[in-house]
Parts: structure tokens; sequence; C-alpha cells
């Protein structure tokens, strides 16, 4: 069927052949290790820490980040075979192409919007919020926040108007990505390195303070005394996942977010000097890398400060909160976590914001999407035009609604991205067992079927009304397809010319 038409390895090695309407190649693996560190040291370690902590699993935070590390290094070590063996942007969007078709392609590629779009414009609204706050909030409440956001400050109604912070970010991490990639990968890695800098001091001050009876129970008990929040209402901790081992699986379900974007460095792919051997160590390297600072981080922090506090003091600020009330003598170090807060979104916003122009690009170029979203500029050779509609389309999101609204969106168009690439592991290895891989995913099936369940079972953990809005975007997608894609799409076309077995018959 034209639906389930596949693009062949022979296919798309040939596309990624050096040329003019070509991506050039500039990155190493140093690069796209800290292309994935960029990615995933963001809103997740300073934010989503403190609020499983908090809520849910305790000290056990700790073990909340293995269980979520290990559900990725599963995908991840299926993401790098695939990267190994077809060094093409487009993530598992090309994957799924090699392997389950296009009609799936697309999906997964509408699906991906969800992933680096919506997280784009989601760090973006964090962002802002924590630039107010190191300006002492001189900007204005109406012009920092959704017109959808409201509040009572010193007895005062404000209403949001528009998030500007949040539009000039990025706009400012859009012109850079049209200046060029190998740029972009520079600015990547001088904030990486700054903003993991900040974090393993914050380590190593830290860990002078920790109070070991903050350690005692290391699971929450259920009969844990309710933690007060900010407004003044209880928390309960009897539910099951609020304690306990549940606790901690809830914990790994909300610190999950922490991990997104390793996957971003497959998008660079076709970007990378050496990909069958730099892009499995980008992917992995980068998830080992974080995944060690996480378990570091949070022992730290939850050390320092009582779970219960995490919840008085609010999640966003806990971290500065922990080193204010708990750390004599080391207010500065507040600050110097704010600016590692900033620099950590930028380089998500960054990332996010390339891996989205590299599916667009791909999508493009098989002519599912317009043609414009594949136009590369003449000198830079990055898809300029990409970048500045994205901007466009992630602007909107970013100035006119909350940061709540494209959360949950963002974990499932990623979750299912990552069952997509197991199974499109299982599915290669099986329909041409001599292909020569780079890299070779270790124990399949194990490997992938676990990866399958462990990132099923957190979406079916996501709440109801985020699975409903999901399969509203994916019906807005599938509408798209059939009244564009499918008619345009090139291999679909190819496919329709070919001689058919009927045409044959005719004939006699």
């Amino acid at each position: 069927m034209k639906l389930f038409v596949k693009k062949s390895i022979q296919q798309l090695l040939a596309s990624s052949k050096e040329g003019e309407h070509t991506l050039k190649r500039t990155l190493g693996a140093g690069n796209l290790v800290a292309l994935g560190i960029g990615a995933i040291i963001g809103a997740g370690l300073f934010v989503r820490t403190a609020a499983a902590a908090g809520g849910n699993a305790g000290s056990a935070v700790t073990i909340s980040f293995i269980v979520a590390a290990v559900g990725c290094a599963f995908a991840g070590l299926c993401y790098a075979e695939f990267a190994s063996i077809i060094p093409i942007a487009g993530s598992a969007y090309t994957y799924a192409y090699a392997t389950m078709g296009e009609i799936v392609a697309w999906v997964i590629g509408w699906a991906l919007i969800l992933e680096y779009a919506l997280g784009a414009a989601t760090v973006s609204i964090s962002w802002s919020e924590y630039a107010n706050n190191l300006l002492g909030h001189r900007i204005p409440y109406e012009w920092c926040h959704s017109p959808m956001e409201s509040a009572l400050i010193n007895g005062v109604s404000h209403h949001g108007i528009i998030n500007l912070p949040a539009l000039v970010i990025l706009l400012a991490l859009s012109l850079l990505l049209i200046k060029g990639t190998q740029e972009s990968a520079t600015v990547n890695t001088i904030i990486v390195i700054i903003k993991v800098a900040i974090v393993l001091v914050f380590i190593a001050i830290g860990w002078q303070f920790i109070n070991p009876a903050h350690h005692t129970p290391y699971l929450i008990p259920a009969n844990a005394p309710p933690a007060t929040l900010p407004d003044g209402t209880s928390y309960s901790y009897l539910p099951f996942f609020h304690h306990g081992w549940g606790g901690v699986l809830r914990g790994a379900g909300i610190v999950f977010f922490a991990f997104i974007g390793f996957d971003a460095v497959s998008t660079a792919a076709q970007e990378a000097k050496n990909p069958k051997k730099d892009m499995p160590i980008g992917i992995l390297g980068s998830l080992v890398i974080c995944t060690i600072l996480y378990i570091l981080f949070s022992w730290v922090l939850t050390g320092v400060a009582p779970y219960q506090d995490f919840m008085k003091a609010g999640k966003e600020a806990s971290v500065a909160y922990a080193i204010s009330h708990y750390m004599l003598h080391y207010e500065w170090l507040s600050t110097l976590v704010t600016i590692a807060i900033l620099l950590g979104f930028s380089s998500v916003i960054l990332v996010m914001l390339l891996g989205q122009s590299r599916v667009f690009y791909t999508m493009s170029t098989d002519g599912l999407l317009p043609k414009v979203f594949s136009d590369l500029h003449p000198k830079f050779k990055t898809p300029y035009k990409s970048n500045m509609i994205l901007f466009i389309f992630v602007g909107l999101f970013a100035a006119f609604l909350p940061e709540t609204v494209a959360g949950d969106l963002t974990s499932i168009g990623t979750l299912f991205a990552f069952v997509v690439v197991c199974v499109g592991v299982m599915i290669l290895r099986k329909k041409d067992p001599n292909l020569v891989r780079p890299f070779r995913t270790p124990l399949v099936p194990l490997v992938p079927i676990l990866g399958m369940i462990i990132c099923g079972t957190m979406i079916i953990s996501l709440p109801g009304t985020t699975q409903l809005s999901a399969l509203g975007w994916m019906i807005i997608g599938l509408i798209i397809y059939f009244s564009y894609s499918k008619k345009n799409s090139k291999l679909g076309s190819a496919f329709d010319i070919l001689p058919k077995a009927s045409d044959f018959e005719d004939r006699n």
C-alpha cells in the first residue's frame, strides 16, 4: 500500500551526500555530547527534582532518576543503532520511514512537534520567569505573562498581556541557528561548560551541609505528616503514588521530563563529521553524564533540606530556598544557580529549535511539507526560512499560553517517538539482518521490548486529558497528511509511476 511505502537505506544514504542543497557537516563527537547535555540539563534538574522529591519520592528521588534513566537508556541504545546506520537529519521520523512506512513516519514527525516546538515554548516561558526574578521583577507582570494568567500583587490585581521576554530569547536563538550550526554548537558548548561547572560547585559545597536525618527514612512513609503548600493548604502523603515505591514510580514519571532532549542529538546526524562513530557517543555519552549529575544533585538537594520544604517553598524556587535557608554564608551561590538555570533553559531551547527545524527540513525534502521548510540559506547552509516560521509558531505559544498547557504534551510526544524507535530496531533486524551496523543495540529484542514497556507505561500513567489532547493533535496531523502530504510525497509519487502487475496482465 502507498500509505506504508518505505524509504530504502540506500535512498536515505544517497540523500545525505554533500551538495548544494545538503546540510553542512561541522559537528564532532564533543559537539554532539555537548548538544545532548545542553538539551538535557535545564528545567528538569532545577525544577522537576524538587517537585518529585517534595510530592512523591522524598530522598528516594535519586532512585526515580535511575528508573527514568533506564527507560531512556533502552531507547537511547536503539537510537544509537539507527543513527549509526542512517546518519540523516530527522531522528525518529527518518527511522520510521525506513522501517514502518510513510504514514507511521508522518505520525512520528507530527508527534515530534509536541516534543521540540511545544517543549521550546514551555522552557522559554520558564526562562522569562527566572530572568525577571534575576532582574528583581522590574518587568511589569502584564508584559511577561500570558493573557490567561493573573495575580494579586500588593493588593492590586494584574492580568497578563503578552510574554515579551519569552519572545526575545526565542528570536535571539532562532537568529543564532540561522547564522550556522557550528556557531550554535560553539555557543551551546560554552553554556554547557558554565552551567555544569555551577552544578558541580553546588554539589561540592552542598555536600558539606547534608544532614543525614533528611535522608531517613529514605522513602516517604505512608504515615508522613502532611506538607504545607504555599497557599496554606495541606498536602497528604497517604495516596499510593505519594509515598513509598509508588511515590518513586510517580517521581520517575515527573523527572522523565528532565531527560527529554538526548534524542535531539539524532536530529543533527546529517551535520556530524563522522556520524557512524560520533552519533552513538553523542547520544549515550550525554545520557550517562547527565544521569550521574542528576543523581548527585538530587542526593545533595534532599540532604540539605527536608523534602517537605520543597512543597512549602514552591517548586520553582526550591534550590535557591535550600541554599538561603540551610547553607549559611553561601547566598551568592543562589544567584549563580539562577544564572545556571537561565543558561540551562537557553541551551535547551536552542537544541529544541534545532531539532524541530531539522525534522521539518527532512519532511520537506520528502515532499510531506512545503518546500519552504527545506530552503537553505545561500551562505550559511541552514534552513533559515524554517527557523523563522518555527519562531513565529513557537512564539505564539510562548507569548499567549501559560506554561502548564504544553508540559505533559511534550512528554507524551517524546515517549511515543521512543516506542516507535524501539519497534523500528526490531523490524530492521528481521528485515535486513546483514546490514552493516557500526553500532549494534545489545540484547535485541530484550532491550527494545523493555524500552517499549517502560515508555508505554509512562504514556498510560499521564493524565487522561493529556492523552485526549494528544489524540486531537494526531487527528489534525492526519487531516493534513491526507489533504496535502500524501498527494505531494516524492516517494509516494515514485511508487505510483512504477509498473504494477495489473499493467502486464492488461497487455496480455
